[in-house]
């Protein structure tokens, strides 16, 4: 590029979280025998560049550019620096115990679908009054009607993430998927009891006797008056479990993926440590 411009630009984000990154990166050159002066970028340069990534989700080939190196080797930096920060995400049993010490009376689980390109990876499902033998796509969820990846996350009454699944197709519901994570649904049944509940909305209606599901309107019946009582208190309970998601999605690496699409539970798992180091807090 003929006489490039250069400008200044803030990283919105704190310089105790990317020294905490690089100190990351650090211990995991050292635990794997990096040579001194065999990377291109030190550190914390690299920790600079995990955070371009995951907070204003900058475009890989920028990044090689504006790091002077090669295309490969961003993306080698990339997955790397998500590998080492999805090593840091708490585990479910550990975050539900932090949860229990912490004094919640409850905990939301909620999916969430995050965005990606377009996968043609064909599915299980036939795709009706098509040409003989065409599938709907792996990634392509008919609710949101967009291709993604579903991902369960758990949350704090406020709706601060706790922990967030690996990545599932995003043709999957909520059920299936969590039925998946073999750890997950046992693990909330013995969070939940008489003290602790575990609120989950309609589309975990199947385990409605692991999960507190709302009621669903019978197709021969009304909702009786303790019925609709109970919806609209579970629905003002949970409503924040909303913003767990929020949370996260406002780091625009989960906005929409262009990565591998199994690659989207250790980027949420990334992001979700960012999160956590940035407001110094876990439960």
């Amino acid at each position: 590029m003929p006489d490039p411009v250069t400008y200044t630009a803030v990283l919105p984000t704190s310089r105790a979280t990317v020294q905490h990154i690089a100190a990351l990166l650090l211990r995991h050159r050292l635990s794997i025998g990096t040579r001194t002066g065999r990377r291109v970028l030190g550190v914390f340069a690299h920790a600079v560049l995990i955070c371009r990534f995951l907070i204003d989700a900058t475009r890989v080939a920028h990044l090689a550019r504006d790091n002077d190196m090669g295309i490969s080797t961003a993306y080698r930096y990339v997955h790397e620096a998500l590998d080492v920060l999805a090593a840091q995400a708490p585990g479910l049993r550990p975050a539900l115990l932090a949860a229990h010490a912490a004094g919640h009376t409850h905990v939301n689980l909620d999916g969430t679908l995050v965005a990606t390109n377009r996968v043609a990876v064909q599915g299980p499902t036939i795709r009706k009054n098509r040409r003989e033998g065409r599938r709907v796509d792996l990634w392509w969820s008919g609710k949101h009607r967009r291709h993604g990846g579903n991902v369960q996350v758990v949350t704090a009454p406020d709706g601060w993430p706790l922990w967030v699944s690996p990545v599932r197709p995003g043709r999957e519901h909520d059920t299936s998927c969590a039925r998946t994570h073999a750890d997950l649904l046992p693990a909330l049944v013995e969070f939940g009891g008489a003290e602790h509940t575990v609120l989950a909305d309609l589309g975990y209606e199947g385990e409605r006797s692991r999960l507190t599901c709302p009621h669903k309107v019978p197709k021969n019946r009304d909702l009786s008056i303790g019925e609709r009582s109970f919806n609209r208190v579970h629905a003002y309970v949970r409503a924040r479990a909303e913003q767990g998601n929020a949370w996260l999605k406002n780091y625009r690496a989960l906005q929409k993926v262009s990565l591998c699409p199994w690659r989207i539970g250790v980027i949420t798992a990334a992001v979700l440590v960012v999160l956590h180091l940035e407001h110094e807090r876990t439960t």
